[in-house]
This record gives structure tokens, C-alpha cells and sequence, in this order.
């Protein structure tokens, strides 16, 4: 039975010519989404063109009579409609020219037949989230425009209130306290401005980085709430989701045109990159090693370790001061350049002021 309810974008639209290949996609999916079906091409196409902003993902068949799946992505590649909604081509043949075209033509992937419920399920599911969350963050960005712009002489501040809204919005989604990203900027601008990791640096150098630092787990906002909020131990595949929240950043930060105008652009997506890297090459996503990593994603990495060892997060309680400084000097979270450790080190009577009152 057909599922359809126009008042609300949670419908996958599933467009193949076969009515047993339908009802056994469509019973993946129909607890959780509204199900449209049409029965060929130019059906689909029509639908998609008529109804777009109701479908929150396209499954499509490949061979069907009159229109095939690839002519109907073909029309869809020139109106650029997998940028919004993602394509998923359903097949039972095994070729690779098939698949190079329609990856090329824009499809999210290729699902061999006979599908597989919970793996199709779980890829789908997956995609559409990214797109639903890639469209909130448009939005917020689009509602944020106009207070930008009455304060246009004033960017820096004013990028700093959007870094901050958006840091924060990540941290309260992440269950935890806005504070982390004010503690993540007063450490970072205060090992700038009082060790030799700031040597060389202007006032507006230091001020621009610590802003920048805000942003690190921005990519956060792309990871799912099942992952992101786990209270328990992440299993090795979700680890490796959870580590795109580094190269998500970036994506998520060059999409803000405001941001991309300003001085703390280019440091906002060194540090969101680059802060799980570690010295001796063993952090991610790219494996830098030494001083390949830049001096402010080193500051802002040994930062977010240390705040999150001596703070409760979700998954953990907070650790002792001496704990937190053993974990650290030991390397348990990770190899820190020695001489960035010696800096800190140094400064951490300072820093550690910072916590007074958050146990």
C-alpha cells in the first residue's frame, strides 16, 4: 500500500518497473519513511520534477522499459537535483562502465540485487541523514544572514558570534556544556600569547587563531545522534564515522561565505583538520607528522585532550588534575610534540584556573 504525505519532506520516492522489487524495498523503509512508487522512468521523473521537495532520497532502478534508470539520472545530473536529493541506483548487473557512469552522473551508490534489507537500510539511512543535516546548517546560515549583515563593519566580531552559535549548537547536540569551546579559545590564546608557540605572531594573528579555534568539532554536526551521543564504547565502525567529523568540518566551513571572506578562514580549516593529528604521525585524518602539523592545530589538539580528560562527558567521568597530567605526559591520548608539552607544562597552573568549580 502506497505511503505518500506531501505535508512533509520524509518521503523516498522508488522507481522500478518491477512491483515485487518495490514492495520489498519499500518494506525496508516504510516504518520510518513515507513510500512513494511509480513503475518506470518517465514516471519518476515527472514525480521528481513535480514533487522534489517532498523526497528525501531517490531508489532507481537501472533496466526498464521506455526510460531507462541512467537516462532518468542523466535528466537529473543537468538539473543538478542529486545536490539536493540523494540518488541510490538499484541493479542486478555487476559492470563496472555502468557503475563509473553513474557515479559520474552524481548517484550517492550502487545497491547490487538482491538487496540486502538491513545493509540497504543502513547505507540509505545513513546518506539521508548527512543531506537533512547538510540542509540545517544551510538553513541556519541563511537565517543568520541578515543580523550579519547589519554588523558588516564589524566581521571579526561578528564571525565570532556565528563561530560560537554554531560550536555551541554542536557541543549541546554532543550533550555536553557550551563551555568547552570558550575553554578550547582561552587556552588556545593563552599558550599564544604566553609561550614560544606564539613567538612571531601579531596581536591580530592570535586573536584570529583563538576564534578559529572555536570551529574544531564543527564536522560534528554530520555524524548521527547514535554515534555521537553513544554513552558507551564506539565500536571500530563507528569510530571511523566519528573521525570524518575532521574533513566534514572543512567541507561545512567552506560553505560559509561570510567565513570564507575573513582572516580566520584558513586557520579554522587547518585546526578543524588537523586536530586529532598527533606528532609521531599516528592521529588522522591525514597521518601528518611533526611539525607538518601546524603549531596552532598542535595547541588546539593538546586543548581538547585536556579539557576533555578533566571534564564528565557522556561517556566518562572527569579525571583528577594529576591524572589528566599523567594521561598526557604518558602519551596515552596520543604522542604531543615535547616541546609544545614542556610550553604547556609550563603554563598549566594558569590554564587549570580555568576549572575551578566544574567538577
Amino acid at each position: 500500500m502506497e505511503q505518500y504525505n506531501a505535508d512533509y519532506f520524509d518521503t523516498i520516492l522508488i522507481i522500478d518497473d518491477d512491483s515485487v522489487n518495490r514492495k520489498i524495498l519499500a518494506k525496508i523503509f516504510s516504518d520510518t519513511y513515507a513510500i512513494k512508487e511509480v513503475s518506470n522512468g518517465s514516471a519518476g521523473l515527472s514525480e521528481i520534477l513535480t514533487n522534489r521537495h517532498h523526497f528525501c532520497a531517490i531508489l532507481l532502478d537501472v533496466v526498464m522499459p521506455g526510460m531507462s534508470g541512467l537516462e532518468v539520472l542523466r535528466h537529473l545530473e543537468k538539473m543538478k537535483i542529486q545536490e539536493k536529493i540523494p540518488v541510490f541506483l538499484i541493479t542486478a548487473e555487476h559492470e563496472s562502465e555502468l557503475e563509473r557512469e553513474a557515479y559520474q552522473l552524481g548517484v550517492m551508490d550502487v545497491i547490487l540485487k538482491p538487496v540486502i534489507p538491513y545493509m540497504v537500510r543502513r547505507r540509505v539511512q545513513s546518506v539521508i541523514e548527512l543531506f537533512a543535516t547538510r540542509e540545517r546548517l544551510h538553513n541556519v546560515i541563511e537565517t543568520q544572514k541578515f543580523e550579519l549583515q547589519k554588523q558588516a563593519g564589524r566581521i571579526n566580531e561578528l564571525n565570532r558570534g556565528m563561530i560560537e552559535a554554531l560550536a555551541t549548537a554542536i557541543e549541546f547536540r554532543n550533550e555536553e556544556s557550551g563551555e568547552h569551546v570558550n575553554r578550547i579559545f582561552s587556552i588556545t590564546k593563552f599558550m599564544l600569547e604566553n609561550t614560544e608557540f606564539g613567538e612571531g605572531l601579531s596581536q591580530e594573528e592570535i586573536d584570529n587563531i583563538s576564534v578559529a579555534s572555536i570551529m574544531h568539532d564543527v564536522g560534528k554536526i554530520a555524524i548521527p545522534d547514535a554515534i555521537l551521543t553513544k554513552p558507551g564504547r564506539l565500536t571500530k565502525e563507528e569510530y571511523t564515522i566519528m573521525q570524518t567529523h575532521t574533513v566534514q568540518g572543512v567541507i561545512l566551513l567552506e560553505r560559509i561565505s561570510q567565513l570564507r571572506e575573513s582572516n580566520i578562514f584558513e586557520y579554522a580549516c587547518d585546526i578543524a583538520r588537523h586536530h586529532h593529528e598527533r606528532w609521531n604521525g599516528g592521529g588522522y585524518p591525514d597521518h601528518l607528522v611533526g611539525d607538518e602539523i601546524s603549531p596552532w592545530a598542535q595547541i588546539v589538539s593538546l586543548a581538547d585532550v585536556y579539557d576533555a580528560l578533566s571534564c564528565k562527558r557522556i561517556y566518562k567521568d572527569a579525571f583528577s588534575r594529576n591524572k589528566v597530567l599523567e594521561m598526557i605526559w604518558a602519551g596515552e591520548c596520543g604522542v604531543f610534540n615535547p616541546h609544545l608539552l614542556y610550553c604547556f607544562f609550563a603554563v598549566e597552573d594558569h590554564i587549570s584556573e580555568m576549572y575551578k568549580g566544574t567538577e
